[in-house]
């Protein structure tokens, strides 16, 4: 005799937890990513604050025309902005190899302390940062009074007022803080691959520099062509933080990129409409080059993101 016990219990639908903890993350994104986008319009007017939308003149295109009139000034900025995009992209590399090489280390206590020691700049405010940094570089600095007295130097050098080297520091300094972070999504990507694969490739008498070079390394390739393209799509905005505070009116001709040309054109200079212009023109080019870099990956790898 078959006996079935009921529960009193009943099933909860499938899904509908996952969709409740995603909505705060919705949420976000569409208060702060889509709802702004309703202010590309003052764009083309010739906004003024204080005076009505409807009351402004309509200009057109006037804005969006001026980002190549004043192509001697814009230049220089998507000149800078370039440089040291590709040079993130040029050794985005480093954080894939780090990560290889972590997981290579055997020692759990060492590991993490590596690990957690490279990672917690990333944690670290960019105003911190320019203050140690500054503890350390200026012309008071420990640097220069350390050079100073082992005779290596006559007088200080102000790193920070070197346009020579100022693409060179501010590279430096952005590998330093995010190279543990970064190196944290490819040993994410390595703890996924299937440990029978490893186990195969000793059977076959392979190494450990064989297994990391045919096994881990094409287990991580499909996660840094991802982030490569977004790598791309993104070349066009540096970040803001970083050149807000290490920019002066020496290195300003270096360090000038977008994200910040486009805060001083409408918050120091109160611009609004040309700042916004340029907005939609570096989303707008961000948005092609995105659509460029996954169209020669699907052609060459047969991989892509959309």
């Amino acid at each position: 005799m078959e006996i079935r016990l009921k529960s009193n219990r009943k099933r909860k639908p499938m899904g509908r937890a996952p969709f409740l903890l995603s909505l705060p993350f919705v949420a976000f994104f569409i208060v702060f990513s889509y709802i702004p986008l309703f202010g590309w319009v003052y764009a083309f007017f010739d906004y003024r604050p204080g005076v009505p939308l409807l009351k402004t003149p309509f200009v057109g295109l006037k804005y969006f025309l001026e980002i190549f009139r004043e192509w001697s000034q814009t230049g220089i900025v998507i000149r800078n902005t370039l440089v040291l995009s590709f040079f993130g992209i040029l050794l985005s590399p480093l954080a894939v190899v780090f990560a290889i090489l972590l997981n290579e280390v055997k020692s759990k206590r060492f590991k993490s302390f590596i690990q957690t020691t490279t990672t917690l700049p990333n944690f670290i405010s960019w105003i911190i940062v320019y203050g140690l940094m500054y503890s350390i570089f200026s012309m008071d600095g420990m640097v220069n009074t350390v050079f100073m007295k082992l005779g290596l130097i006559d007088q200080p050098q102000n790193i920070f007022g070197n346009a020579d080297i100022a693409w060179y520091f501010q590279i430096a300094l952005g590998l330093w803080k995010g190279l543990g972070w970064s190196a944290i999504i490819y040993l994410a990507a390595i703890a996924g691959i299937d440990q029978e694969q490893y186990d195969a490739a000793k059977v076959d008498g392979a190494g450990r520099w064989r297994c990391m070079w045919n096994v881990t390394l094409p287990g991580v390739i499909t996660t840094y062509l991802v982030l490569l393209l977004l790598g791309i799509s993104n070349i066009l905005s540096n970040g803001f933080e970083q050149y807000y505070v290490f920019n002066n009116p020496l290195v300003s001709e270096k360090l000038m990129v977008l994200d910040l040309y486009v805060y001083n054109m409408g918050i120091v200079y109160g611009q609004y409409s040309y700042s916004i212009a340029i907005g939609i023109w570096k989303t707008i080019v961000g948005i092609a080059m995105l659509l460029t870099a996954n169209q020669i990956s699907k052609k060459l790898r047969g991989d892509s993101i959309i």
